[in-house]
């Protein structure tokens, strides 16, 4: 019987096992998209104990305790924080198969060097263990980021941001990992919002500048760009229910955005043409700087409205939207490209229905501005376990040059997160390894070696310029 998750966890042949332990192992990490806070970066960070590590913002963790019939009180209320460790530990015997089962088991190994599976009756000795060494003057957030080998990530920043501490690590010497900004521009795009109103305002703040109609917004955020730029930022990210596309006249655009900075909420298709307009407007702002940009589909956010408004967003209660994507999406690449505006982009999708509609979509707008300029970007969120990765890469492999994939993220708010690009590498070194074992690639580790460290780091550092 194979030992649990040891030298060769998910490396079932030897050449699996050579391309992970010789190539894949050791190369750093580059983590172009993430939710880590760069105060807490700045700041060196140190944690109160495993519950604020583990648990603190960690929906994928609340969703899990919530199947188990665990009280909300011992998930986000006021519950101690050994009493919301021992509820999640409780979970993990009927975890099997679930991705948290892996990525906890990794965490609790690489980080503490804790062997033990977790269950209710290990938690105690578990908590103590990892609490001590949590205590230890060394174990911090800039540590952790250091000891996971972390080359570079990007953070996740609204344009209104005033970066404040993406500079003072940009000028901190004494951090060797680049730490970059990425814009999230979602609060400017959703118009509908009964806060948007507020947010221009906020926006015009920051730039420095009225906002009194649409092409004074476009120039406050060129200037947000200009400055994002100027600090290091290499992508944009948007996140999407279903990507919008509504032909528009400029007269169009400027009466919606009156109509909204006049309290009056745009109907569904003004809505529409206002989101196209400003990504196209963006878009094309992007490939001025090189930028990628990042576009995530098929989330549908706060199914529970009940919750909502207990206990917020980003707290566990979104999922997976069924929504027809193709038709949008290409006539807005289409747009931009025609424009001679369509910057690097990085396409993510929730629903795994839609995994060859985006594959196949890359391969309709690529060029020779960029290798693979289109990239199908990793399995994200609900697809970010085993299956999900390998039915990704499969289908990137049979679509497109998966020798050029740009690789895993994180997506993360945690410190101990970055075993998830460890799972992916052994995920990656055994479907490459399957397929020299089954006689479907050149038998040369050496060169598909070469490959692998280019998927883990090389190929985003080329992409991202970074």
């Amino acid at each position: 019987m194979t030992r649990f998750m040891k030298e060769d966890f998910l490396l079932e042949s030897k050449s699996a096992s050579i391309l992970f332990h010789t190539f894949a192992k050791s190369v750093p990490i580059f983590d172009y998209h993430c939710h880590l806070d760069p105060k807490e970066i700045y700041e060196d960070k140190h944690f109160e104990d495993l519950a604020e590590l583990w648990l603190g913002g960690d929906h994928y963790k609340w969703r899990l305790m919530r199947a188990n019939g665990t009280a909300e009180r011992f998930i986000t209320g006021e519950a101690s924080g050994y009493e919301k460790f021992r509820s999640f530990a409780s979970c993990m015997p009927y975890a099997m198969g679930n991705p948290l089962y892996h990525w906890s088991h990794l965490e609790l190994q690489r980080y503490f060097d804790i062997e033990e599976t977790l269950s209710e009756k290990t938690a105690k000795a578990i908590w103590n263990k990892a609490n001590a060494r949590i205590k230890q003057p060394d174990f911090s957030a800039r540590q952790l980021i250091k000891d996971s080998n972390v080359y570079a990530l990007c953070t996740t920043d609204d344009p209104v941001d005033s970066l404040e501490y993406h500079l003072k690590l940009k000028n901190d010497t004494s951090f060797k990992t680049k730490v970059l900004p990425a814009m999230r521009p979602d609060k400017v795009l959703d118009i509908t919002d009964e806060g948007f109103r507020d947010y221009i305002r906020l926006l015009a703040s920051a730039a420095n500048m009225t906002i009194s109609n649409f092409e004074e917004l476009c120039g406050a955020l060129k200037q947000r760009i200009d400055f994002f730029d100027e600090v290091g930022c290499r992508a944009s990210d948007h996140g999407f229910t279903h990507l919008p596309y509504e032909t528009y006249t400029k007269d169009e655009i400027e009466t919606i955005f009156k109509k909204a900075m006049e309290g009056d909420i745009p109907t569904q298709k003004e809505a529409n043409q206002y989101k196209t307009a400003l990504m196209v407007f963006l878009g094309s702002e992007y490939k001025k700087k090189n930028w990628a940009m990042e576009l995530h589909i098929g989330v549908l956010r706060n199914n529970s409205t009940k919750r909502l408004s207990q206990i917020g967003i980003n707290a566990g209660f979104d999922s997976i939207h069924d929504a027809n994507i193709a038709l949008n999406l290409s006539r807005f690449l289409d747009h931009l490209e025609k424009q001679g505006d369509l910057p690097k982009t990085v396409l993510f999708t929730m629903n795994p229905k839609d995994n060859w509609v985006i594959a196949s979509m890359a391969g309709n707008f690529q060029s020779d501005e960029a290798i693979s300029k289109m990239q199908f970007g990793t399995a994200w969120w609900m697809q970010d376990h085993r299956d999900g990765m390998q039915e990704h890469m499969k289908c990137f492999a049979n679509s497109g040059l998966l020798g050029r994939f740009i690789g895993m993220l994180t997506d993360s708010r945690s410190f101990v997160s970055y075993t998830r690009h460890e799972y992916f590498r052994r995920i990656l070194c055994n479907l490459m390894g399957a397929w020299i074992e089954n006689g479907e690639y050149a038998d040369d580790l050496e060169e598909a070696g070469r490959i692998i460290e280019d998927i883990c780091l090389n190929n985003a550092r080329r992409y991202f310029e970074v």
